[in-house]
């Protein structure tokens, strides 16, 4: 596409729109430092030879020999090749919106199988046809149980309560989506289980709270007892909404089908890493809301002649722009990595996902248990996990890292990042591209780094566990 620059009566146009009198007054608020008063110093064009040479050397200097034992929402799974053959068929290919049933049935038809596929997952009775992303459908679910706690005689509800153990970059974002709507919300601590605090959930609510949130498993790896969770929050007259992160658990962990709504993230069905995005977010709820929920839905019909065909339904072409009166503002959604989780999904079944989540489970107690033989370790939360959990490490954490980095092992995410009372706590997620070997190369390094840190006088109050904490 061709660059066309604004002309001199164009630029003039708009500075009398914002009130300005020039582009330096317009950029005024920039501070000095940071404006660039030359021609940007750039490297000169390159050949594509050399463009190619230059791409072959950067990429020798990723992280491509490391194990990578970082889970928090982004998870390394195994990616069957097939699946990037499929969704890179031409057919596939297109941003536009299948508004025209006759000639969209492919697509049509795979963001169909996705919502059923999403819907046996987590017991719920119809999902749509995907969100951006695992942080965008939690906030799209908090919204929508905005919408249906806003009627009836007892006013709007307008407080959310959602779990610390909530992903903390998921809570920016709902906090960023609510943030001019008048809503409050309401933080629930941990116990030493590393699960919500139902006590002070129940003394919490009243009929002020829309909505409960709780991540399961949670941020830490534990799972949640939503049973008793949503026992709690409806009787209070609230919405559960359950977020899942790792939705594999949802293939051995009873899904939370006592929730309202269960929304979260996909990555982990045949979506790569990569960098953070784009990844594909899912949102799932009970028939009596579907006129609440945002995004696509695609529904199965029969033409006149009797044969089978997918529509979209129960939204009209113009919902998505209605600006305040739409459910949603959610233009798109991210068709082709749904497709990518309903092959991933499909490639597996029912029982290779069964198999699999046992594969993550085994490895991750493996982990944990050969972590806690190490002299100084612990692993503080007695809650049930799946693939995550909490490490504390027998020193600093940050000095452990960089250890493990040495063994080219990325050995988890430092909690202190987004929780400072877990200071020297590594969050660790184990998968199946995780080998044993790795695993037991792994607490070699813990154990040299354990007995370092001994020898060097450390603080002993890290060599043992608080009270009722020690596993």
């Amino acid at each position: 596409m061709r660059y066309l620059p604004n002309s001199d009566a164009d630029r003039a146009a708009m500075l009398r729109a914002t009130g300005h009198e020039s582009i330096e007054e317009l950029f005024a608020q920039i501070p000095e430092e940071l404006r660039l008063r030359g021609r940007l110093n750039l490297p000169g064009p390159l050949s594509e030879p050399e463009i190619l040479e230059f791409f072959r050397q950067a990429a020798s200097a990723s992280a491509r020999d490391y194990v990578s034992l970082l889970g928090a929402g982004a998870y390394s799974h195994f990616r069957p090749v097939v699946i990037d053959a499929l969704i890179s068929r031409g057919e596939f290919l297109t941003s536009y919106t299948p508004y025209q049933a006759e000639i969209s049935q492919g697509n049509l038809q795979a963001m169909f199988e996705f919502q059923t596929l999403i819907v046996q997952l987590t017991g719920m009775e119809v999902a749509n046809s995907s969100l951006y992303d695992g942080s965008t459908a939690t906030s799209e679910a908090v919204l929508m149980a905005l919408r249906v706690n806003s009627n009836g005689s007892g006013g709007r509800r307008n407080r959310i309560v959602w779990a610390r153990t909530l992903h903390p970059e998921y809570r920016q974002v709902v906090e960023t989506y609510v943030r001019h709507l008048g809503v409050e919300l309401h933080e629930l601590g941990y116990t030493e289980s590393g699960q919500i605090d139902l006590r002070e959930l129940d003394s919490a609510l009243n009929d002020a709270f829309a909505a409960v949130v709780v991540q399961s498993p949670n941020f830490f790896g534990a799972v949640e007892r939503t049973r008793e969770i949503a026992e709690i929050t409806h009787k209070h007259g609230a919405m559960l909404i359950v977020s899942v992160a790792e939705p594999l658990s949802l293939a051995l962990v009873k899904p939370p089908s006592e929730a309202d709504i269960v929304c979260g993230e996909a990555q982990s069905f045949g979506v790569p890493v990569a960098f953070g995005g784009p990844y594909v977010g899912f949102l799932a709820t009970r028939d009596k809301f579907i006129r609440q929920m945002p995004g696509r839905l695609v529904g199965q019909a029969h033409d006149t002649e009797g044969r089978r065909g997918f529509v979209l339904t129960l939204a009209t072409r113009e919902q998505h722009i209605r600006r305040e009166k739409a459910t949603s503002n959610i233009c798109t959604s991210q068709s082709l990595f749904a497709l990518a989780a309903t092959i991933y999904l499909c490639l597996l079944g029912k029982k290779g996902l069964r198999m699999l989540a046992e594969h993550n489970l085994a490895k991750a107690h493996y982990a944990a248990g050969q972590l806690r033989s190490v002299p100084g370790v612990l692993t503080p939360f007695t809650g049930p996990h799946f693939n995550e959990f909490v490490v504390r490490a027998p020193g600093d954490a940050g000095d452990l890292l960089e250890a493990l980095r040495e063994e080219k092992i990325i050995g988890g995410l430092n909690l202190e990042r987004f929780y400072p009372e877990l200071k020297n706590h590594l969050l660790v997620c184990v998968t199946e591209t995780v080998s044993k070997s790795t695993i037991d190369r792994m607490t070699e390094v813990y154990r040299q780094f354990a007995a370092g840190f001994g020898r060097s006088g450390g603080d002993s109050e890290l060599q043992t566990a608080p009270a009722g904490h020690d596993r």
